[in-house]
C-alpha cells in the first residue's frame, strides 16, 4: 500500500514511539500522524517492509505508552515507514480511536 492509497483519517501528530521486532531488533521514531488502523513513523533505523513489530506510542493523552501487540510494516521511503496495526487490544484501539476523532473536526 502506497502513502496515497492510506484509508481513513489520519492525525497528525507528533510524539515518542518505540519499536520491538525479534531477535532483540528494537529502536526508537518519532510518530508523523496516525489513524485507527496504522501510522507513519519517522526512524534512523532500517526496518524492513513486511517486517512484524510490536509499538509502544506515548500519545500525549496520557503518561503511559498505548501497546500495539502486532503490526507489519507496509512500505518504507526515506527513513519513513507505514505501519499497518495487524492485533491491537480492544481498550487500545477505543483509545485510538478517541483521538483521531478529536484530532480532526
Amino acid at each position: 500500500m502506497t502513502e496515497n492509497e492510506r484509508r481513513g483519517r489520519r492525525v497528525d501528530l507528533s510524539c515518542r514511539v518505540f519499536f520491538f521486532g525479534k531477535d532483540d531488533f528494537e529502536g526508537e521514531a518519532v510518530l508523523v500522524d496516525v489513524s485507527t488502523g496504522g501510522c507513519q513513523i519517522s526512524t534512523s533505523e532500517t526496518i524492513a517492509v513486511g517486517a512484524l513489530l510490536k509499538l509502544s506510542i506515548f500519545l500525549p493523552d496520557h503518561k503511559w505508552p498505548m501497546r500495539v501487540d502486532e503490526v507489519i510494516v507496509r512500505w518504507a521511503q526515506d527513513g519513513r515507514y507505514g505501519i499497518e496495526f495487524t492485533s491491537i487490544r480492544l481498550a487500545q484501539r477505543e483509545r485510538l480511536r478517541a483521538l483521531v476523532m478529536k484530532g480532526k473536526g
